[in-house]
Order: structure tokens, then C-alpha cells, then sequence
């Protein structure tokens, strides 16, 4: 009794696990942002610009994932306090650009992509994610934007468009890449006449491999196995010296077996 009884433990507790594994859909995030013109100690392509992503892990808290672009003349860690806090500079698998910040002109459009993935390359788990953008155009706080636009990852299409004082231009989308299911299909005929005097027509729409005949009793009375195409096909099958009564007639391919009830009626 004891094994037994650790034996179901452990299924109840593998089967538990299973049912909360997370979910990981895997698509891809496409987030378009312009710049909005400011009064810049660093004009032209010396401002400082970051833009990351961020799970919801708990309530208000939220954990770092993957940096997806980064820039800004070798001085991201002083003038990108933010983005230095949460990713740890962690730069893997960001477009990075360290000697030249934003070339952008006022208006003028960023689109960054976004794969799912963590820093490690691994599909992260479905659930409430955001994008976190920081810009610093001057020295000091005051010349310093942050902004996050959240989304849900999952199995759902996002479209999104976000606004805000500091950016311009903003389009987010998520769209996921969800596996395409294909289901064999068994063969399909139509049988006639019903009931019919010995002949029975089987006008075969997909490709089959075999035909069998069977008696109440499971007895195989007729049986034909098929080499050729039979797509669009009409076979003949005589039952007429048998006795009267119901016959199952099964046409088979490799996707399966599909049955149909006949009557013989001499």
C-alpha cells in the first residue's frame, strides 16, 4: 500500500507541474518610434537613446528581458540611468550603436524588432510585457524621457498606438507565430445504390489503398487491395452472391479507415 501510495503522489505531482507549465508563444513584437525635437545639448547624433523590454513579474514589479537598442557615444551607463539600473548594460542581441547616438530627424522613424526571446535566445513565457524607451537630449535629469507601453504576449494579435509627450510616430504590434495543425484525412466515397441487388458503386474522392467487405460477424467477405490512384475513381464491388442482409464496406488509405453500412437486397 505504501508504494502505491507514493507511486500516485508522484503522477499527481508531475501532472500538476505540467498543467502550470507557462506557455511560451513564440512571434515576433515590431515597436516604431520618431523622435519630437528638443532644445539638445547633444543635437544631431549625439543623444543618448535606449529601448528595452520588461516583464510583469509581480504586481507593480517588473524584471528585465532583452535590450533592443542601444546608442549613445560610448556614455549609455552616465546618461541612461534607467535602462543602466534594469539590464545591468546587458547589450546581447541588441542593435547597438556605440559611437554615433539617434541619427534621426524630428519625426523621422525607429523600428525595432523583438523575437520573443530573453537575452539568452529562450521564447520567454506568455503573459504582460513592456516596451521602455529613455532618451537624454541635455545633461542632467531635466533634459531625460522615460516612457513604457505595455502589451500582452500571448497567442492574441496586439496592434497598438501609443503617444506620448517626448515621441512621436509610435505603432506597436505583436503578432504571434502559432503552430499551423494538420489533421490526416481519412479517405472519402460515396457507396450507391442503397440497398442495391448484388452491385455496389463506390465513387472513391481521395486516394484509397484498400477496399474490404464485412458481415455482421466481422467476417472479411471481399477484399482489394489498390496500387493505383483512385482520386476521382468509381470501383465496382459484387456482393450479389451473398446472402441478403447488411454489409459494412471500408475503404482505407494511410490516413485512416472510413465505413460505410450497405443492404443487399436481391
Amino acid at each position: 500500500m505504501k508504494k502505491t501510495y507514493k507511486l500516485v503522489v508522484i503522477a499527481f505531482i508531475i501532472c500538476f507541474s505540467t498543467s502550470l507549465r507557462a506557455q511560451s508563444t513564440p512571434g515576433t513584437l515590431t515597436f516604431k518610434v520618431g523622435e519630437i525635437a528638443h532644445s539638445s545639448t547633444y543635437s544631431g547624433t549625439k543623444r543618448v537613446f535606449s529601448v528595452w523590454i520588461e516583464y510583469n513579474t509581480t504586481g507593480t514589479t517588473w524584471s528585465f528581458v532583452k535590450t533592443l537598442y542601444q546608442s549613445g557615444r560610448g556614455v549609455p551607463n552616465n546618461h541612461t540611468p534607467t535602462w543602466t539600473s534594469a539590464s545591468a548594460s546587458n547589450v546581447t542581441g541588441a542593435a547597438v550603436n556605440s559611437t554615433s547616438s539617434m541619427s534621426w530627424s524630428s519625426g523621422a522613424l525607429q523600428t525595432l524588432t523583438w523575437n520573443g526571446t530573453n537575452a539568452a535566445g529562450t521564447v520567454v513565457a506568455d503573459g504582460n510585457y513592456r516596451v521602455a524607451v529613455e532618451e537624454t537630449w541635455n545633461h542632467g535629469t531635466t533634459g531625460t524621457a522615460v516612457a513604457y507601453f505595455p502589451f500582452t504576449k500571448g497567442t492574441t494579435a496586439v496592434n497598438q498606438t501609443p503617444t506620448n509627450a517626448n515621441f512621436s510616430n509610435m505603432t506597436l504590434t505583436w503578432t504571434p507565430t502559432l503552430a499551423t495543425e494538420t489533421f490526416a484525412k481519412a479517405p472519402e466515397a460515396i457507396v450507391y445504390p442503397i440497398p442495391s441487388k448484388g452491385v455496389f458503386s463506390i465513387d472513391l474522392k481521395t486516394d484509397v489503398k484498400n477496399i474490404q467487405v464485412v458481415d455482421l460477424l466481422g467476417k472479411v467477405i471481399y477484399n482489394e487491395d489498390i496500387k493505383e490512384s483512385t482520386t476521382s475513381t468509381t470501383k465496382k464491388v459484387d456482393l450479389s452472391s451473398f446472402n441478403d442482409g447488411v454489409y459494412m464496406i471500408n475503404v482505407s488509405n494511410e490516413n485512416g479507415t472510413s465505413t460505410y453500412k450497405v443492404v443487399l437486397e436481391k
